[in-house]
């Protein structure tokens, strides 16, 4: 390809992430592609259970509601958008794509579904692999599985833009695909190191607000500014491998030495060993350089073979979860949550009822920190306080039961309380195989308008 630079905004990091500032990067950022990461390992395999339930979807829920501002401006800029908010129905994700594009009188978009990750209906012959968290052989798991997805390499988002897609969708993949992808197809890249360094970027921008300060930010400790404000990055990648980050001028947050380091050691365990589908990247030599205020220069970064297997994301049903809430508020808040937990022991006691798991915890107190470890309060300061209790269960109509039980009876017995709910939901848990990498076939589809 031609082009010496091209720069890459990052536009999501989750699923239900902000908008605004992808679209101001689409406005003023003078981006050749922005990329919309919405994947995380539990969200495919709720939206495989979606899919079964209704065929029609299982694709990210926010995609209508963000195609409708995004694509115009890609249309308008020249922007190539990337996305894996296909999740478990790209086909579906990528029809829908083009009738709003065409509703919206968009003409000559081209796009494009990479498919290939769904490797359900082949997981008979996986049965012999370890799962990766516990060493359990497949074949002797307990539970119901009701989704395994592969991670897929950078290949249909590359093949996609070779043949002119101006929005590719996928559904599973590294994180970081969606921009090797771009690199590869823009300069060509193919060497291990290449496509380390491509790696390297990718992992920097896939969490899109983390590395303008999202995660780092910790006032008092760790301040960063007008953060209401954020601006989400943008990577400047040069065709000898130099890339720099950098964010649009007049935004929030902050990009620096500190705020690119934390986003590279986060959801990494060896730096010097990141395995991909395409390579292993190698990250403990690179070197990040202030050249500028919020621009960071981003050397060092390498890569070898990689292993020849695709980690396999399993979904499987692992019971329910019911909570139950209480407030309490005024002097005795504390006493009266310790309260709300002994009725609710003693009637699960008096009745039979007895659950898989128990949790009680006091927001406000120990709801994140275990309670064991901190000191017991002046309870005479802690007047603002939440009961909750929580189950786990392999039947939702017993968790439903004993959260009846255990909290019922103190919306007309309890003193200074109120603002009750009750909440039960199944758990699609995951645990994750390897898979070898020949085992997927990857496809690539198109729609134009």
């Amino acid at each position: 390809m031609s082009k010496k630079q091209i720069r890459i905004g990052g536009g999501a990091g989750y699923s239900e992430d902000l908008l605004r500032p992808a679209l101001d990067l689409m406005e003023q950022g003078n981006l050749d592609y922005i990329i919309f990461e919405c994947l995380a390992e539990r969200t495919i395999a709720v939206a495989q259970l979606q899919k079964l339930q209704n065929p029609d979807k299982g694709y990210n829920g926010k995609l209508e509601q963000r195609m409708k501002k995004i694509l115009p401006l890609a249309k308008k800029h020249g922007i190539k958008v990337i996305t894996n908010m296909g999740v478990a129905n790209v086909e579906k994700a990528v029809e829908i794509t083009a009738d709003l594009a065409r509703s919206l009188g968009l003409e000559g978009l081209k796009i494009a579904g990479v498919c290939g990750d769904d490797v359900f209906s082949s997981i008979d012959r996986h049965q012999d692999k370890a799962i990766m968290e516990n060493g359990i052989i497949l074949s002797e798991f307990p539970k119901e599985l009701v989704s395994a997805n592969a991670y897929l390499g950078y290949e249909g988002i590359a093949q996609a833009l070779e043949q002119g897609a101006d929005v590719v969708i996928t559904g599973r993949c590294a994180d970081a695909a969606l921009v090797v992808g771009p690199l590869v197809y823009e300069f060509g890249w193919n060497s291990y190191e290449q496509l380390g360094i491509a790696t390297s970027a990718g992992h920097l921008m896939e969490c899109a607000g983390y590395l303008t300060g999202g995660y780092f930010a910790n006032p008092g400790y760790s301040s960063v500014p007008d953060f209401w404000n954020v601006g989400y990055p943008i990577c400047e990648v040069e065709a000898d491998g130099t890339f720099y980050l950098t964010k649009l001028e007049g935004t929030g947050g902050r990009v620096d030495c500190a705020t690119c380091t934390q986003q590279l050691l986060y959801e990494i365990g060896d730096p010097a060993k990141y395995l991909t589908p395409y390579c292993i990247a190698d990250f403990s030599n690179i070197q990040f350089e202030e050249v500028a205020p919020n621009r960071v220069k981003v050397t060092g970064a390498t890569g070898r073979a990689p292993t020849g297997l695709y980690k396999v994301s399993l979904g499987y049903r692992d019971g329910f979860i019911g909570t139950s809430e209480f407030s309490f508020g005024g002097l005795g808040a504390y006493e009266r949550c310790q309260w709300a937990f002994e009725l609710a022991r003693k009637r699960w006691e008096m009745l039979g009822l007895s659950a898989g798991e128990t949790r009680f915890d006091i927001i406000g107190y120990n709801s994140i920190v275990d309670g064991e470890n901190i000191p017991k309060p002046d309870t005479a300061t802690l007047t603002d306080l939440r009961s909750r209790i929580s189950v786990r269960s392999g039947e939702r109509e017993l968790a439903q039961e004993l959260l009846e039980e255990a909290t019922a009876g103190l919306s007309v017995h309890a003193a200074g309380s109120g603002l009750m709910t009750i909440a039960v939901k199944e758990v699609i848990a995951v645990v994750s195989i390897l898979i070898p990498a020949t085992d997927p076939t990857v496809t690539v589809t198109y729609q134009e308008t």
